[in-house]
């Protein structure tokens, strides 16, 4: 019975984790180009109570072994990349992807982080930042003088003048990887290379596989709500499940010791 505590108690344990990675996709479902967070469990180790291919007295050979398992825990938490809904905002630097990529900013301590919420503005310098004040890359910086700002779907930025001339002020370039899923999530939108996504790989926008720019719309987060409500009914039940398993072995232990009486 020791053991089929300790097997529930991971039971309990794991459904705990999926309810915390279920609110936290709820709490998100309307942050700007959150990207929704799916649990991946395994089983633990089998004891093994009878090998396979023991010759019984019978002389007969069993075709299966008798295997009892541990448990099951959480090995990995994958972001999933599908597209969100993209929304018209009518704000000249809201920037949506519209396919894979992501917006290249630089960090404070001058590192690179990578980004689908394209709610820009402006700073005092007149560059294009994040809402955390972050740098788009390569840098954009819009003059003083211009009245408009025009982002073409293949991430040309222009400036338009009071006199109707417009200046190209550069190109954003995306970054995609070979591997997504693999990008640590760092909070406030953003992600950061690891050895599991692989190198960034610059790209113009709408060229290889890399996602257009849509200019004055956001991409909404990909949470579906109906979806993680069913999974919080799921992991709720299961945890009922694994509390009954504790209970039926605490009793079974519990008249064992009531033998002796």
């Amino acid at each position: 019975m020791d053991k089929t505590l300790r097997t529930a108690a991971t039971g309990l344990s794991a459904q705990q984790r999926f309810v915390e990675i279920i609110a936290n996709n709820i709490a998100n479902v309307n942050t700007y180009a959150y990207k929704k967070v799916r649990p991946e469990f395994q089983d633990l180790l089998y004891e093994v109570l009878r090998p396979m291919g023991n010759v019984q007295r019978t002389g007969t050979e069993p075709p299966n072994e008798v295997q009892i398992g541990s448990g099951t825990e959480l090995v990995a938490t994958t972001k999933v990349f599908s597209q969100g809904d993209i929304v018209e905002t009518n704000n000249p630097l809201d920037m949506a992807i519209n396919g894979d990529g992501f917006f290249v900013v630089v960090r404070p301590d001058n590192t690179y982080a990578f980004t689908r919420d394209g709610s820009f503005h402006i700073d005092r310098n007149g560059q294009v930042v994040t809402s955390q004040g972050y740098k788009l890359e390569p840098a954009i910086v819009i003059p003083q003088d211009a009245v408009n700002i025009e982002v073409t779907r293949d991430g040309f930025f222009k400036a338009i003048f009071q006199n109707g001339e417009e200046q190209i002020l550069g190109q954003i370039l995306l970054a995609r990887f070979i591997n997504p899923a693999g990008l640590r999530s760092i909070g406030e939108n953003a992600f950061v290379e690891t050895p599991a996504s692989g190198p960034m790989i610059l790209e113009q926008p709408g060229f290889n596989n890399t996602g257009e720019i849509i200019q004055r719309h956001l991409e909404s987060s990909n949470v579906d709500i109906v979806e993680e409500m069913v999974n919080m009914i799921l992991a709720q039940r299961a945890y009922e499940l694994n509390t009954k398993a504790v209970q039926t072995a605490d009793s079974i232990l519990a008249s064992a010791v009531n033998l002796k009486r």
